[in-house]
């Protein structure tokens, strides 16, 4: 039988010394390999392990679940969020009401980069929102992890460095492997017909694309919230709130963002 991972997450209760070395002990004996271990959360553990047998790993969880110092939280095959606690030290937070809505603050610029790679090398149409105040590290971010992900960017429209409203492309960034980057702002309130006509063709490609402040985009053309497959919220602080009330039809601070 080929190798197969799980992502194995335990809560600690008595911190005792040994006790990791117990539990690697156990795995060993059960011809488990350790891929990764690290701590996810107060007194959490997580660990990615690589066995042959599916009844060794479900035997290591019944074992677990008999030592009095530690609690089993979970025992799956690993998702990205899994993937990505095990090798930052802890879990991406996600909005309790709206499972696709992730939260991060600007400390966490690393972790954010990854996930947003991860999301960057799917194949085939996939929309991305991302909020966030001026200067909080959107675009930079996008950019760090488009390289991640192995992927060429376009600015379709920007302000990073100076305001872009490109209303064509070249035959080589029309491409699915592309990552497509849209201001929301600049996109609805400060471009031209042309303009919106090439977001238009855009969206409708196989590819990624990245809105930023999506919430201005969907306020101002047909699309909804629902229409994204992601949206990030990214902060300074987590008790930073996320406002538009300063965008108007004329100059803001977003215009420098």
């Amino acid at each position: 039988m080929a190798l197969k991972e799980w992502y194995v997450e335990y809560q600690i209760h008595n911190n005792r010394p040994g006790l990791l070395g117990d539990i690697s002990s156990l795995l060993g004996m059960l011809a488990i390999n350790i891929v990764t271990i690290n701590g996810v959360d107060n007194m959490r553990r997580g660990m990615l392990i690589r066995s042959s047998s599916d009844d060794q790993v479900a035997r290591f969880r019944a074992i677990l679940e008999t030592i009095e110092d530690i609690s089993v939280i979970k025992v799956r095959e690993p998702r990205l969020r899994d993937r990505l606690a095990i090798r930052h030290g802890r879990y991406i937070e996600r909005d309790a009401d709206d499972k696709k809505t992730f939260r991060f603050i600007r400390t966490e610029l690393g972790l954010l980069v990854d996930f947003m790679a991860e999301q960057f090398k799917r194949e085939g149409h996939f929309l991305v929102g991302i909020r966030g105040m001026p200067r909080v590290g959107k675009t930079e971010s996008i950019v760090a992890a488009s390289v991640c992900a192995n992927k060429r960017w376009s600015f379709i429209s920007s302000t990073l460095l100076r305001q872009t409203v490109r209303s064509q492309l070249a035959d080589d960034e029309m491409s699915e492997d592309h990552i497509f980057i849209i201001d929301g702002i600049v996109t609805t309130m400060r471009s031209t017909e042309k303009h919106r006509t090439l977001v238009s063709d855009i969206m409708r490609l196989p590819a990624v694309k990245v809105v930023e402040h999506p919430d201005i985009f969907v306020r101002e053309t047909e699309y909804e919230l629902d229409d994204f497959d992601c949206i990030i919220e990214l902060r300074n602080d987590e008790g930073e709130q996320i406002s538009y009330e300063v965008v108007e039809s004329g100059f803001s601070s977003f215009d420098i963002s």
